[in-house]
């Protein structure tokens, strides 16, 4: 049984105004991450999962990168191979990169690429069509590339969709520190100006949410942009992260209706509040964190537009790739 986020929050439940019954239909999608990490040998593990995933017939499936660990080369092949792996979902799969698909590539064991060559072959490898998902039955999306053209045209992956009353949208928010290494002069300009995009999309996220009268809204990328140093978890959010978490708590307040925030980065699954930059929860937000890397398992979030909490959550485990 799918269970109510903390109650599941009851939070989330006391904080959600009212919203009148409606004629739109519950339906399910399912978000997983960070994965296939630990190849080849998670690749039989991640068809399996793909498998039930199958089975479940969602409407559509939300992939919030790292299709390879850190400790992977990021070559051509291993990207095609992962691909592959996407056409067998037989609904629609909506992917946004993460961190390991480029920014991470410089590093000795990701074969010491150029992070914004790796970033250039992913948008031609993955978004061939701008405004398409991929899987056997692709989605029509929005991609900001399109609907943003001119300042924000290179932007291919960032992309956003409704379905029965409730907005959702990618960003391209990776871990890694977003790629703003101080070191790197051309990281810290390709940091600056996707940051202004992911912003600009995000803002639009809830401008179009409110003007349609969305149900609530649904957020997606790879980071974990509340994380902390490990030996100091009391330390300030990374300076990259911050106008993420602004935007999100400025658009929230301003909407006023269920958010969900979908994320991978530390590889297991959690539900908690997503908070502002001074720790406060954001009413009617919730961040949820997927499994990954060795834990190849998925998760299953149930919408149904007439419930004021509007978002149901449950693990989806596949017994045979191992307790997460």
């Amino acid at each position: 049984m799918i269970t109510r986020i903390f109650g599941i929050l009851m939070l989330l439940v006391a904080a959600a105004p009212a919203v009148a019954q409606t004629t739109e239909r519950p339906f399910e999608f399912v978000a997983l991450g960070d994965m296939p990490y630990n190849i080849p040998g998670d690749y039989e593990k991640f068809e399996r999962l793909i498998g039930r995933i199958n089975k479940l017939s969602p409407a559509f499936t939300l992939h919030v990168g790292d299709i390879i660990s850190g400790r992977t080369r990021c070559s051509d092949e291993n990207f095609a191979r992962v691909l592959g792996m996407f056409g067998q979902f037989d609904g629609p799969l909506v992917y946004t990169p993460g961190d390991n698909e480029w920014t991470d590539c410089h590093r000795l064991l990701g074969g010491r690429y150029d992070p914004l060559e790796r970033l250039g072959f992913v948008r031609k490898m993955f978004f061939p069509v701008p405004g398409k998902s991929l899987g056997r039955k692709p989605l029509t999306v929005e991609s900001q590339a399109l609907v943003l053209a001119g300042r924000f045209s290179t932007y291919v992956e960032n992309a956003r969709f409704k379905w029965n009353g409730v907005q959702f949208a990618s960003a391209h928010v990776v871990g890694s520190l977003n790629n703003y290494d101080e070191g790197r002069p051309e990281a810290v300009a390709e940091y600056e100006a996707r940051n202004a995009a992911n912003i600009a999309w995000i803002d639009d996220a809830f401008r179009i949410a409110r003007a349609e009268d969305a149900k609530g809204l649904v957020l997606f990328w790879q980071a974990n942009v509340h994380a902390t140093p490990r030996l100091n978890p009391g330390a300030a959010f990374a300076k990259p992260f911050e106008a993420t978490i602004e935007a999100v708590a400025r658009g929230a307040s301003a909407f006023a209706r269920p958010v969900l925030v979908i994320y991978g980065d530390f590889h297991f699954f959690e539900v908690r509040p997503f908070v502002n930059m001074k720790r406060e929860p954001v009413r009617h937000v919730t961040r949820m964190q997927v499994y990954g890397d060795g834990a190849v398992h998925a998760v299953r979030v149930r919408v149904d537009p007439a419930d004021p909490a509007l978002f149901g959550i449950a693990p989806l485990i596949v017994p045979e790739n191992g307790l997460p």
